[in-house]
């Protein structure tokens, strides 16, 4: 069959121009195509670099505010938090106190069954001492007191009642696993099943006991009789090194014995909330950055080699060095949330290696500082 003239002539000019279009149609597919990944910037590869020699399982989030540049390496893993779980319960006790429902003066008598042992110096104190509310915070944040945590964890709702928030304020990857002292009994149920039932009062008379802390003389009436042999038991030699190995082992390994579960990433979120002041009012944002500069723990670790303000959060374990917090660097604030856990050499070791790479992190957003003259050739 003959095929027309005009689809004769439109053949012959559709093959013609064909090939000038050709380019244009390879350029339609490579744009209909997924981008490449973009290539680790120059701060995330140093992070990199860093963190392959550090001596554990470690996490960082880097967040420079007034330029937005962010670098992170594994930011999005889980990692035991030890005491940084404790920033969520000083923001969400602040939101209270901005609702009218927790008051900043309101006093707390503490009596032997409010004591906790570990950080702190609250229980150090004579008994029916009663600090602020605001007292409690403050302790909770810069000695990272296990006595004012533990009350203000009851005043913003227990456990269940704080995550709940934290999933509706947006960090679902921020929960406390279980109060301290549920995880310390855990711990000491290693050497007798019948421990899994103490009460936090019985849990921390016999971790005073097994540490031989003068403390356990206020906790001796507890254990008389039958119970006797549970004092006899935990200050056995065997038995410490059980217990001194779980201590150890099990926070990190084994998530029912973390305090808290974060991710680098969202504390960093929950960091830079506090700083902009968007998380609470303007003026309890500002007590709390007041509070998280008067840290008194972690000298050796953000803050170690700067010489600009840091406002921050520790975490520790005898494998645990935690540092998270707000850096006023000349350039502008910079968050970091560090997470090291299962350190593998001495914790002082960590932490100088913490504070190394901050100072790496705030001479990346300042410049390195000018190195020093030299002296004139006698």
């Amino acid at each position: 069959m003959r095929v027309p003239a005009a689809r004769s002539l439109f053949t012959a000019l559709a093959l013609a121009v064909a090939p000038l279009f050709e380019p244009l149609s390879v350029f339609a597919q490579s744009a209909a195509r997924p981008a490449p990944p973009p290539a680790a910037g120059s701060l995330t590869r140093l992070l990199e670099t860093e963190l392959a020699r550090f001596p554990a399982r470690t996490g960082v989030y880097v967040k420079h505010l007034t330029t937005g540049e962010e670098a992170v390496v594994r930011a999005d893993d889980a990692f035991s938090s030890a005491s940084v779980i404790k920033l969520t319960i000083l923001v969400r006790a602040f939101q209270l106190v901005d609702e009218g429902k927790l008051n900043l003066a309101e006093r707390v008598e503490i009596g032997r069954a409010d004591l906790r042992d570990g950080s702190g110096v609250l229980q150090y104190h004579d008994l029916g001492q009663t600090p602020t509310i605001k007292d409690l915070l403050t302790e909770m944040v810069i000695t990272s007191d296990n006595v004012a945590t533990d009350q203000l964890l009851t005043r913003v709702g227990g456990v269940d009642s704080l995550n709940a928030w934290l999933v509706r304020a947006g960090f679902p990857h921020l929960s406390m696993v279980a109060r301290g002292h549920v995880y310390r009994r855990k711990i000491l149920a290693l050497v007798n099943p019948a421990f899994d039932a103490l009460s936090a009062e019985e849990t921390t008379g016999l971790q005073y006991a097994q540490q031989g802390d003068p403390l356990f003389q206020l906790y001796a009436p507890l254990f008389t009789g039958e119970r006797a042999r549970w004092v006899d038991m935990v200050r056995d030699p065997a038995n410490k090194k059980i217990l001194a190995d779980g201590r150890a082992r099990l926070p990190v390994v084994d998530r029912a014995y973390w305090l808290g579960d974060m991710t680098p990433r969202e504390t960093g979120r929950l960091l830079e909330a506090i700083e902009r002041g968007t998380i609470a009012s303007p003026a309890s944002t500002a007590l709390m950055r007041t509070m998280l500069r008067r840290q008194q723990a972690g000298a050796r670790r953000i803050p170690h080699y700067l010489d600009v303000p840091v406002a921050h959060k520790t975490g520790d374990s005898p494998v645990i060095a935690n540092d998270v917090g707000m850096v006023y660097a000349r350039s502008g604030t910079v968050i970091i949330a560090f997470f090291a856990n299962g350190v593998t050499t001495q914790i002082g070791e960590a932490e100088d290696l913490i504070g190394a790479l901050a100072r790496r992190i705030v001479e990346y957003f300042d410049g390195a500082p000018a190195a020093p003259a030299r002296p004139p050739a006698p």
